[in-house]
């Protein structure tokens, strides 16, 4: 029986994944420190959500669970949809960018900022590097890449190949995490955060619709599909005895239904952004005036200086 430790070990150890990962931990973990001792709360969720969405990242990509993803379609298709949805959504909605500054050490950032002022090539690939991210964040591009690359990857020959090629599943790998970041950093980010690449959010709403149409088709036409679309796992031998037929419908639902449903939980959070930060601009709706009741019939009027009032004179009672 195996050490329920070897299932944590890395099938096919990354060297850039592992430092990717702890460096964002260490920094994070530093900034929670620094912002802790300045008085500053980072509260609960963001945290909360930066650290499952990191932990997420690193599982399916550093533990056993990569193994199972190479031998079995359902759980590659399974792996995708943490890579490009879920931990990037996670990692997104926790905002770790002020946190992780705090966390850099103050002489690091001084020198990385010299960097850029005195060397010019460093600061020709941050412009270039600038221009790359609003190519990629414009609201037609970010919708169509985000759809191309879940289309493109599962192309059967496409994938048979990215399959069997080291360098190739690593590419498509990281394709999905780094598109995921930016795709939901483009739709759930506070426009405030955004700066020049902030979209209103009735547009975020029609994007999110209109992305998970296609994965929905796809999903529908490969679980549906009675024959065998990706054939490469009959070569690789998969992990677990079941059929390629029920393999590959597995990983159909896997890509048409959570979908729908990311789209629709995405929906709800770009909903609370905008009620929000309409809250926050002093939109909210004004109260009407309160109309004053009058004295009550029969009740002299109170006075303002909060004196009592005056006693009319009574007439005296006259014998008969």
């Amino acid at each position: 029986m195996r050490s329920p430790l070897l299932y944590a070990m890395p099938w096919d150890f990354s060297p850039t994944v592992f430092l990717v990962c702890a460096a964002s931990a260490v920094a994070y973990a530093r900034g929670q420190r620094a912002l802790r001792a300045r008085g500053e709360a980072t509260g609960f969720w963001p945290p909360f959500a930066f650290w499952v969405g990191l932990a997420l990242d690193y599982v399916v990509l550093q533990t056993y669970f990569d193994y199972l993803a190479q031998h079995m379609f359902w759980m590659h298709r399974l792996q995708h949809l943490v890579l490009h949805h879920l931990a990037p959504a996670l990692l997104v909605l926790a905002a770790p960018g002020h946190v992780m500054k705090a966390g850099v050490p103050t002489a690091w950032r001084a020198r990385a900022e010299a960097l850029v002022r005195e060397r010019k090539f460093v600061a020709s690939v941050l412009w270039v590097g600038q221009r790359l991210f609003r190519i990629v964040q414009n609201p037609l591009i970010a919708p169509l890449l985000f759809v191309g690359l879940i289309y493109f990857w599962l192309t059967p020959s496409i994938h048979f190949a990215a399959m069997l090629d080291v360098n190739r599943y690593r590419a498509m790998n990281w394709g999905m995490a780094v598109d995921g970041i930016l795709f939901w950093w483009l739709m759930l980010a506070p426009r405030s955060a955004q700066g020049s690449a902030a979209i209103g959010y009735a547009a975020r709403i029609l994007i999110v619709c209109l992305v998970a149409l296609p994965q929905i088709l796809l999903g529908a036409y490969i679980g549906l599909h009675t024959t065998v679309l990706f054939d490469v796992y009959a070569i690789c031998g998969r992990a677990w005895a079941i059929s390629p037929v029920m393999d590959q419908q597995i990983g159909g639902l896997l890509t048409w239904i959570p979908a729908a449903m990311m789209s629709g939980v995405a929906m709800l959070v770009i909903l609370r952004r905008l009620f929000v930060e309409e809250a926050e601009s002093g939109h909210a709706p004004a109260r009407l005036p309160q109309v004053e009741s009058g004295p009550a019939p029969g009740r002299p009027p109170q006075v303002e200086s909060g004196l009592a009032p005056a006693r009319l004179p009574q007439a005296a009672n006259r014998g008969v």
